[in-house]
């Protein structure tokens, strides 16, 4: 009847863990295949108990950012009201912001100090030889993105060049953020507030690989906020998901239009960007002083111009990342649907920095840049801080220079490395748009400062233009720029310039905290979000009955007299296919002997789409059941014995289960990509 056996691998081949001689890891376990009832059979249903959700008093969203992080939330009994954070002590001249950096101080015994804007001043203040102890650490969420083999293991290096495990580090940010709110919301409801009550929400991007999205929940686990026991009380949001819903709820006086295709409140669309900032930054000036923001129970009025198979764009444009989505509206009830799978890249702010660093290099020579980082760590934070600052001044028609404050730390130690001043290296090189000033300042010319800009505005427009050459994305509606570097007026106008004339490009008022109240809304209603891409294929390791000239010959397996051909890839959904929230798929398999006492169904992944056997490169072990067969009072057995494995698709999770029919008896393993 059915012509295949589900083997079971113990170890892939690609692993260091002590595995046996065999060559191909289906012989060694050859004991403890089974056999797929045929027809296997796919039955993609929502499982009914998704919907018993435990309730909570309130939500709380995490925007965990790679330059600047933040919380709000919202009482479960008034959704309409959300509360941004309290304004937190410090804070820097000409950035007004609402979040706070993400930053994180541990003393020289690697204890928790503090966060945010009170890490940075208070290492700024220590003595250079004192500081060198401390472990200082910025922009450590961009190493989640760029660590090609992340496991609970990986390193973080601080500014003193110590080296920390990343997992301790965000566990101490996301319980600082725990402790924060907690203790607000308990001044508030002027009574003690309980973990318990909260329901959280993370923040990722959307292009992170799964192993960095479990490692942001393993983090929030060691953090206090949730258990796996209770995994629900805690959801990984991804970012422009969150932006998308709140942009659904965004009213006209709430955003901007930037399109050529559309005059917005009587401004043609050249008046718009600067009339429309000015009016815009107006607004959020008296808004200032509140925090919390009504969010009507109403779509917004652009919302209501879409209609059902509509597609959007969302670009999330941040500190370290730039993700794009594109949903689809799908009616009545207004659920999203993902169109293309997230794509995007490290194309954050930090780029503008990293150019910024460069610039520094080529006038005042690489060597020095990289001892005064190292000799001056608190000096150095203190150069880019005032960077920033004008780097939020960039504008396409700014005529002024911008003035850039030195240290004195900076000037000094350049005299000591060098033998001549900082005025004398300016006016040697020939890098002629900056320039000294005599109240200690590097004069930039508005252009110097565009051409910083530049490589990363190209970076996000060239993928911008790729994305919108796909079929899937023709016939675009609307662009929703989101993200904190969507405040800087270089990128709207570069979005604009290229993109005006084929949809419409809107940016919401409060650009830099649409994803944190988006994700507050996802806490509130997660069933917003209903179908994803699925950003892997995944399958199980079988045996199938091997066919001369179909099956490579060093795959084959003689057991018990029969032609086994091992190690074939038994796919349950492939990359890139569209899963419902909660959709389950299920497969039948019985013991390939009878005798068996023990069955182990491994799980793989892979990017690819068109894999064949799990020892094709790429493909790599995230999961393992085990089922005992044992104790079904022998006789009562069927002879043909069912084993149902099922795959349930969630959040950020994957949850594979397998259950023995005639016992009842079940195993659940959640898909794990950091420890295989």
């Amino acid at each position: 009847m059915a012509d295949k056996e589900a083997g079971s691998g113990d170890t892939g081949p690609r692993e260091t863990a002590p595995t046996s001689a065999y060559s191909s890891p289906a012989r060694s376990l050859g004991d403890t295949g089974i056999t797929p009832l045929s027809p296997s059979h796919i039955v993609n249903d929502a499982d009914p108990n998704v919907s018993e959700q435990p309730t909570f008093l309130v939500v709380v969203a995490i925007d965990f950012g790679t330059t600047s992080s933040g919380y709000a939330y919202s009482f479960t009994k008034e959704p309409e009201c959300i509360h941004v954070m309290r304004r937190w002590e410090g804070g820097d001249p000409g950035v007004s912001n609402q979040k706070t950096p993400t930053t994180i101080l541990l003393t020289p015994e690697r204890k928790f100090h503090s966060f945010g804007y009170a890490a940075r001043d208070f290492y700024h203040d220590l003595d250079p030889n004192e500081a060198k102890q401390w472990l200082y650490l910025e922009r450590f969420k961009m190493k989640l993105h760029t660590t090609g083999d992340l496991t609970l293991e990986t390193d973080l290096t601080a500014a003193n060049g110590k080296k920390i495990k990343a997992l301790e580090i965000f566990a101490y940010a996301l319980q600082y953020f725990k402790e924060q709110a907690l203790k607000e919301l308990s001044d508030q409801a002027g009574s003690e507030f309980e973990n318990s009550d909260v329901r959280w929400v993370i923040t990722v991007p959307a292009i992170w690989k799964q192993p960095a999205k479990q490692f942001m929940r393993q983090a929030a686990y060691q953090a206090g906020l949730a258990s796996p026991e209770n995994s629900e009380q805690l959801i990984i949001a991804l970012e422009p998901e969150a932006a998308s819903i709140y942009c659904r709820k965004l009213r006209l006086h709430q955003m901007i239009e930037l399109s050529s295709k559309a005059a917005v409140n009587g401004y043609s669309s050249r008046d718009t960007v600067g009339a429309g900032f000015a009016q815009a930054k107006e607004h959020v000036r008296r808004n200032r002083q509140s925090r919390t923001f009504l969010v009507e129970n109403v779509i917004g009025e652009i919302w209501s111009e879409l209609e059902e198979g509509d597609k959007y764009v969302v670009v999330d444009s941040g500190g370290g990342t730039v993700d794009l989505t594109v949903h689809q509206i799908r009616l009545p009830e207004g659920h999203l649907k993902e169109l293309y799978k997230a794509t995007g890249g490290p194309y954050g702010s930090l780029g503008v920095d990293y150019e910024f660093e460069k610039l520094l290099c080529k006038i005042f020579g690489e060597d020095f840049i990289e001892q005064f980082k190292i000799k001056r760590p608190a000096a150095w934070v203190d150069l880019m801080i005032a960077f920033e600052s004008r780097k939020r001044a960039a504008a396409p028609d700014r005529t002024n220079p911008l003035n850039i404050t030195l240290p004195f730390s900076f000037i000094d130690y350049y005299k000591k490395f060098r033998g001549h001043s900082v005025e004398h290296a300016l006016r040697k090189s020939n890098v002629d748009f900056v320039k000294w000033s005599s109240q200690g300042m590097l004069r930039m010319s508005p252009d110097a400062m565009n051409a910083l800009f530049k490589p990363t505005i190209d970076s996000i427009i060239e993928h911008l233009r790729d994305l919108f050459q796909k079929p899937e994305v023709s016939a675009v509606k609307f662009l929703f720029l989101v993200g904190g570097f969507a405040e800087a007026p270089l990128l709207q106008q570069a979005v604009q310039a290229a993109f005006g004339d084929k949809c419409r490009i809107i940016i919401p008022q409060d650009v830099g905290l649409t994803i944190l109240k988006g994700a507050v809304l996802f806490g509130l209603d997660p069933a917003v979000i209903k179908v994803r891409r699925s950003p892997l294929t995944y399958g199980v390791g079988v045996l199938n009955r091997y066919v001369e000239g179909k099956h490579p010959p060093e795959k084959l397996l003689v057991k018990d007299g029969t032609r086994w051909c091992t190690d074939v890839f038994d796919k349950f959904i492939s990359a890139d296919q569209s899963v419902a929230l909660g959709e389950l798929v299920k497969r039948s398999y019985t013991p390939a002997k009878p005798s068996q006492l023990v069955i182990v169904i491994n799980v793989y992944s892979s990017e690819r789409d068109d894999v064949s056997f799990i020892t094709d490169p790429g493909v790599r072990k995230c999961g393992s059941l085990r089922l005992d067969l044992t104790g079904a009072g022998g006789a009562a057995v069927p002879a043909r014995r069912e084993i149902q494995t099922l795959m349930q698709f969630g959040d950020t999770e994957i949850k594979a289960t397998a259950v023995d029919i005639a016992t009842s008896k079940s195993v659940k393993v959640g898909i794990d990509f950091l420890n295989y």
